[in-house]
């Protein structure tokens, strides 16, 4: 079998790849429709830009324009974003690298939605509805590529929550069927950040990856709040790993290794406005507190700091790779277009926009 030999991708220096980074911007629900509620946001698809409009307290209006390497407006369909976005970053999840899609923003903008979708309408996996999500197509994907390819290969699925500092393992089977997971540990060595007793299961079609899918989204932890009716109050992290194997033309064995992990971040979300209360506030802090520091992993990052405050929370080690590391990035930030959530668009922006500057250095795992 042929020496491992990890290397950057095909036009690749060195000096790595930047996160790629994509906004989202929700439609009017059927309340802001029916109240009229004035817009801040106008998005620009074909100049890849979305404009904010500013109501300042003496009436006037100013605005600020941000670029990301794709703008999605309200009218795009999931099929859309799907085809333009993630289709090639999958496509490099076959080919052996390790991939990366969150989506970030504030509660009620979306990012299940973009991530998760609406029914998928079929069990078997062989026709998607127009509401499926980025996680399902990327299955079908993944799929599709094997057999098409009649690749040897071996699929294994991982599926954990961070929920106030505490990992689950949303896949677990050792608690009989309670409500909680098995408790999990995050340890370092020197591949990074090891989850440790995380329960692998392996999957053998699109099918079947739904089905434990379905059974850990089962476990995970929503609520209602005002902005949303159900609200993810955790993080989530979905991991698919691929083994391929493949003869090269000298008849040697070549093994590669792709893995792709789809991430829902929790909303962060303004508590006054959210209407949390007691316990959801505290847990509204402990979301918040992640994000943030999520947020200054980014901003040290960017400013080539000496320190990066990965250690700081459990959501920036587990997310270590992915930002800065060996991993290609795809960041999918989701805002709302009405003028209540002004504030937290501006930093959803601000913060997706400084994002564009974290380089990674993608390897190819073959061996």
């Amino acid at each position: 079998m042929a020496e491992p030999k990890p290397g950057p991708g095909p036009g690749e220096g060195n000096d790595g790849v930047n996160v790629n980074v994509l906004l989202r911007c929700r439609p009017l629900s059927d309340k802001e429709i029916a109240e009229r509620t004035p817009q801040v946001i106008s998005c620009n698809e074909a100049l890849r830009e979305a404009t904010l409009y500013i109501q300042s307290v003496g009436g006037k209006q100013t605005s600020k324009t941000f670029r990301f390497d794709r703008v999605f407006s309200p009218e795009s369909s999931q099929e859309k974003l799907f085809k333009q976005a993630i289709v090639p970053i999958v496509q490099e999840v076959m080919e052996g690298f390790n991939c990366t899609i969150f989506a970030y923003g504030q509660t009620g903008t979306g990012k299940t939605y973009t991530m998760e979708g609406g029914p998928r309408r079929s069990d078997d996996g062989k026709v998607l509805s127009a509401e499926a999500g980025v996680i399902p197509r990327s299955i079908k994907q993944i799929f599709d590529t094997i057999e098409a390819n009649n690749t040897d290969s071996t699929v294994k699925v991982t599926f954990l929550e961070l929920y106030n500092e505490e990992l689950t393992d949303l896949l677990s089977t050792f608690d009989d069927g309670k409500e909680d997971g098995k408790r999990l540990r995050l340890l370092e060595d020197r591949s990074g950040v090891v989850v440790q007793g995380l329960e692998e299961v392996v999957v053998k079609s699109a099918a079947e990856i739904y089905q434990v899918l379905d059974r850990g989204t089962a476990k995970r932890r929503t609520a209602e709040t005002l902005l949303n009716k159900r609200s993810s109050r955790s993080h989530s992290v979905f991991s698919i790993t691929i083994h391929m194997r493949e003869v090269t033309p000298e008849g040697e064995d070549v093994v590669k290794v792709g893995k792709l992990n789809l991430v829902d971040l929790a909303g962060s979300e303004n508590i006054s406005r959210s209407g949390a209360k007691d316990g959801r506030a505290r847990e509204a802090g402990s979301i918040n507190q992640s994000l943030l520091t999520l947020g200054r992993v980014i901003t040290a990052l960017v400013e080539h700091s000496g320190h990066v405050p990965y250690r700081d929370s459990k959501l920036t080690r587990l997310l270590r790779e992915s930002l800065g590391g060996k991993t290609k990035t795809c960041i999918i930030a989701t805002i709302a277009p009405t003028v209540q959530c002004q504030e937290e668009t501006i930093s959803t922006l601000d913060y997706a926009h400084r994002a564009k500057n974290i380089r990674n250095r993608p390897e190819v795992n073959q061996k």
